[in-house]
């Protein structure tokens, strides 16, 4: 074969491969998109002209769903599609099943710090023998031991927010994302990082950069690409908030498996410390002694997990803490039948010693919590990939069909939930096992969120202390927040409200 014979066949190879590509796989997919309602378009950009901020996207898919129903076709590009779901016969379907369990293409922005963890890894054996092993570190019985560390985290929040409390407004979030932050890190790692009490904290610095650097990649059409991404100011800053992550990290799992070796060593095994007291044992305490199958977790795959609680377990609840509170501060009559649970449990005292079953009596708190969880979903919506050709409602979705899970949007459907606008506790009184994939926000399934009675615990009980402390109101001048989904909801304009010590 001569030279122009070699350069007629390349090109003719680079010419087939798209057109390869388009018949065998891109055509079955544009074919199974026109089953749906698709917004108007334009050429080449598709609906991404709807998506030009956070904002934007926020509204422009509430819209979609106003508009068009449950399941829609979003165009993005000349030839990206992605279904926006918020049908819940569909999402019952998707979240239930047992195979479709790879979750967005965009998660592996996140690999950097947190790798292969639960949240990133696709549903196969190393997710699986991973949930297997950490499920019971998620225990009522563990959870009991992490009360003090809330409760003594929930103070330094109250002192905190005392220097605030008058007649001006405050942005409520800053304060409340130390907090969990600081929480997150003791039940975590067993280590005190005091985000409270600095100002300048690196660790804390460092976990935001990730967040922004992650979210600044799902929406650069430029950044999403590695070989782009490298040359670019966020690389190096990635670089560096990558090495202070894993460094604290790895340096307290190295810590504490030195700590266990020796207690082995010494044949140590009581679960009582010298004064009789029952130890108590995070969460890297605890998938250090785990294992399945008689195998146990490298110390990388460890880091993972560690990494990704901090990850998932910090941002979520203070945006889930600071949004109910913003709702108890508009709706005084909801907050002050949260107040006379508080004294029907504690009489008058503000600063109690609070138990686990303490927290579990506050049923009236829980139902507030579902409430703000509804109307302000921390992650109001979530990607997931069709990995393989499944049926469904007798259509089959081919393998590659992209799918955005809007939870927001059945949260805001009024046909589950009547006025949907209205911040209204009362709705959970009754509902338990009824339509459960009508209220998904911490997804469902076998992905569900498996941190999720760890956060329920910690934002009751920082919403019980807060709530015994200050008179929340609405914020003066009255403030409209501008909501936008990042890594989690987040109100661009901060969350305010008014608050007075009682």
């Amino acid at each position: 074969m001569n030279f122009s014979t070699e350069l007629i066949f390349a090109l003719a190879t680079i010419l087939l491969i798209p057109i390869y590509y388009y018949f065998t796989k891109l055509r079955r997919i544009e074919k199974f998109f026109e089953n749906f309602p698709n917004p108007p378009t334009v050429p080449i950009l598709g609906n991404a002209r709807d998506f030009r901020s956070g904002p934007a996207f926020f509204k422009s898919i509430h819209e979609y769903t106003r508009k068009y129903g449950n399941m829609v076709h979003i165009k993005i590009g000349p030839i990206g599609h992605v279904l926006l779901a918020s049908d819940y016969k569909f999402l019952e379907f998707l979240l239930s099943h047992n195979k479709l369990l790879t979750k967005s293409i965009n998660l592996k922005f996140l690999e950097p710090w947190i790798g292969t963890g639960l949240v990133t890894a696709n549903g196969g054996p190393k997710w699986k023998t991973h949930r297997r092993l950490i499920t019971p570190a998620f225990h009522f019985k563990i959870l009991e031991q992490f009360v003090d560390i809330f409760e003594s985290a929930g103070n330094i929040l109250i002192q905190k927010l005392s220097k605030e409390s008058g007649e001006k407004s405050v942005d409520i979030y800053p304060y409340v994302t130390r907090c969990t932050l600081d929480v997150i890190c003791e039940t975590a790692m067993g280590t005190k990082v005091d985000v409270q009490n600095s100002e300048t904290s690196l660790y804390f610095h460092s976990v935001k950069e990730m967040c922004r650097i992650f979210l600044a990649r799902t929406t650069s059409i430029l950044k999403r690409y590695d070989s782009i991404f490298r040359f670019t100011k966020d690389y190096e800053i990635q670089k560096k908030s990558v090495e202070v992550l894993h460094g604290y990290t790895k340096s307290v799992i190295n810590s504490k498996r030195k700590e266990l070796e020796e207690t082995r060593k010494e044949g140590n095994y009581s679960d009582v410390d010298d004064l009789g007291r029952k130890k108590k044992k995070v969460f890297l305490d605890l998938i250090l002694e785990a294992t399945v199958d008689g195998q146990s977790l490298s110390d990388e795959e460890i880091r993972e997990e560690v990494d990704t609680f901090m990850f998932g377990g910090h941002d979520t609840t203070a945006t889930a803490t600071s949004f109910i509170l913003y709702c108890l501060g508009q709706n005084k009559d909801v907050q002050d039948k949260v107040l006379e649970e508080q004294e029907q449990i504690f009489g008058g005292e503000k600063c109690p010693k609070v138990t686990y079953t303490n927290l579990q009596e506050m049923k009236y708190l829980e139902n507030v919590i579902k409430e703000g969880l509804r109307l302000y979903s921390p992650v109001p919506l979530f990607g997931r990939r069709i990995d393989q050709d499944v049926e469904y409602d007798g259509k089959i979705i081919p393998n590659g069909v992209g799918v955005i899970v809007f939870s927001h949007g059945i949260h805001m459907n009024p046909e589950y939930y009547p006025n949907p606008e209205k911040f209204d506790p009362s709705r959970f009184d009754n509902v338990e096992g009824k339509q459960p994939f009508a209220f998904i926000p911490f997804s469902a399934g076998p992905r569900n969120c498996i941190g999720q009675k760890y956060a329920m615990l910690e934002i009751k009980c920082l919403l019980s202390k807060i709530v015994r402390n200050f008179e929340l109101s609405p914020a003066f001048p009255r403030h409209e927040m501008i909501l936008a989904p990042e890594t989690v909801l987040k109100s661009l304009n901060g969350v305010k409200i008014g608050i007075k010590s009682r």
